[in-house]
C-alpha cells in the first residue's frame, strides 16, 4: 500500500512540476511545449482524483477521532455514520484512480473509420445496414463529431450493400471500438405481407483512423485502377473514369471508392480507408501476440462474432457480450441512448483489465 501511496504522491509532484515548467519558461521548442502540454493534460484528471482521495482520507481520520472520543451519544452516532460514508467514498475514488492508471490504448484518442456491410437476409439486411449507418451518423452528431461519408453503395429501396465513413473528434475510437462485429435484427420487413418476423444481419467494423505517420505505404506496393462509376437509378453515373480501386499488393487489401465525381477525391478517400485497414491488421496481429490482452477485452474481437440483437417487436436491444438488455430500441436507433450500451461496454472492459492487472 505504501508503494501505491508513493506512486500517487509522485504523480501529483510531476503534475505540479510540469505546470511550473510551462508557466515559467519563455523560450520553448514547439515540439517540447506540445509534449509537456499533453503530459500536463494527461495528468490533470488523475491528479484531481488523488487530491480528492487525500482530502477524504483526512476527513476520515477526523471522523474516526470524533467517533472514538465523543461522549455525546448522538454526536458519536453521527460520526460513526460519517466514517462509514467516507469509507465508501474513498473506495470509489480508489477504484477510479486504478482505472485512470491502466495503460491507455494508444489509438483511443484517434478518429475512426466506420464500415457497415449488409449480411445475410437479402433486402432486409441492406435496410438494416442503412439503419445502423444512420444510427452512428446521428450518434456522431450528438457527440459533436464530424461524420464524412467515404463510400455509400446503395442497392435500391433505401438499402445499402456497404457504406463507410470517417468520424473525426476527440476520443472517437475509444467510444466506438467495441461496435465491431455482427449486429442481428429481428423484425417484420415492410415487404412482408404475412407479418412474419425475419432475422437478418449486418457487419460493423470500426478501425482507428491511421495518419501517414502511423503507417507508411510505398507507392510501388500499390496497384491503382480507374473505371467508370455507376450507381442505382443513375446516381453518380459519370462519363469519365472517376471511380478508383486501390490494391495493396503485399497484403492483398483492396479498396474501391466511386462516391465522388472527382477521381482525385475518390483516390484520397480510398487511401484513407486503405491506410486504416492495414493499420488495423497490424493492431490485430500485435494483440494476438499478447494473449493476456486478448483475454481481458470485451468479446473475442473477431468481426464474425455476433455481438448484438435488435428485436423490434419486443422493443429491445441485447448486447450478448455483457448480457445487457435495454427496452428502448427507438432511442438507441436514433443515437440518443446508444451511450447506455457503449458506456457499459467500456466499464466492463476496464473492470476486466483491472482484474488482469491485480
Amino acid at each position: 500500500m505504501n508503494t501505491f501511496r508513493s506512486k500517487l504522491q509522485s504523480i501529483i509532484k510531476r503534475h505540479d512540476d510540469v505546470r511550473n515548467i510551462l508557466n515559467n519558461s519563455d523560450n520553448f521548442d514547439p515540439k517540447e511545449f506540445a509534449k509537456l502540454s499533453k503530459e500536463f493534460s494527461d495528468l490533470s484528471d488523475i491528479s484531481k482524483e488523488i487530491k480528492k482521495l487525500f482530502s477524504k482520507e483526512k476527513e476520515l481520520d477526523d471522523a474516526k477521532e470524533l467517533a472514538y472520543s465523543e461522549q455525546d451519544s448522538d454526536l458519536k452516532n453521527m460520526a460513526e455514520i460519517e466514517v462509514l460514508n467516507l469509507k465508501k467514498e474513498i473506495e470509489a475514488i480508489e477504484y477510479n484512480i486504478k482505472i485512470l492508471l491502466l495503460p491507455k490504448d494508444i489509438d483511443d484518442e484517434k478518429g475512426a473509420i466506420l464500415e457497415v456491410r449488409a449480411g445475410t437476409g437479402g433486402d432486409e439486411a441492406g435496410l438494416f445496414a442503412a439503419d445502423l449507418f444512420k444510427m452512428y451518423e446521428m450518434y456522431a452528431s450528438i457527440k459533436g463529431w464530424k461524420f464524412e461519408v467515404l463510400e455509400f453503395s446503395e442497392s435500391g429501396i433505401g438499402a445499402i450493400k456497404e457504406a463507410s465513413a470517417s468520424i473525426s473528434g476527440k476520443g472517437v475510437f475509444a467510444k466506438l471500438k467495441f461496435e465491431s462485429g455482427v449486429h442481428r435484427v429481428q423484425r417484420v420487413p415492410e415487404t412482408e405481407a404475412s407479418g412474419r418476423i425475419h432475422t437478418s444481419a449486418a457487419t460493423v467494423a470500426v478501425l482507428p483512423e491511421a495518419e501517414e505517420v502511423d503507417i507508411q505505404i510505398d507507392e510501388k506496393d500499390l496497384q491503382i485502377d480507374t473505371y467508370r462509376a455507376s450507381g442505382a437509378g443513375g446516381q453518380h453515373v459519370n462519363k469519365t473514369d472517376s471511380a478508383v480501386r486501390i490494391t495493396h499488393i503485399p497484403t492483398g487489401t483492396i479498396v474501391a471508392v466511386q462516391d465522388e465525381r472527382s477521381q482525385h477525391k475518390n483516390k484520397a478517400k480510398a487511401m484513407k480507408i486503405l491506410r486504416s485497414r492495414i493499420y488495423e491488421n497490424e493492431r490485430i496481429k500485435s494483440e494476438q501476440s499478447r494473449s493476456e490482452s486478448r483475454r481481458t477485452q470485451v468479446g473475442s474481437g473477431d468481426r464474425s462474432e455476433r455481438i448484438r440483437t435488435y428485436n423490434f417487436p419486443q422493443g429491445r436491444v441485447s448486447d450478448h457480450r455483457i448480457n445487457l438488455t435495454l427496452y428502448k430500441i427507438e432511442k438507441i436507433m436514433d443515437g440518443t441512448a446508444l451511450d447506455e450500451i457503449i458506456d457499459k461496454l467500456i466499464e466492463f472492459d476496464q473492470a476486466e483489465k483491472l482484474k488482469g492487472a491485480e
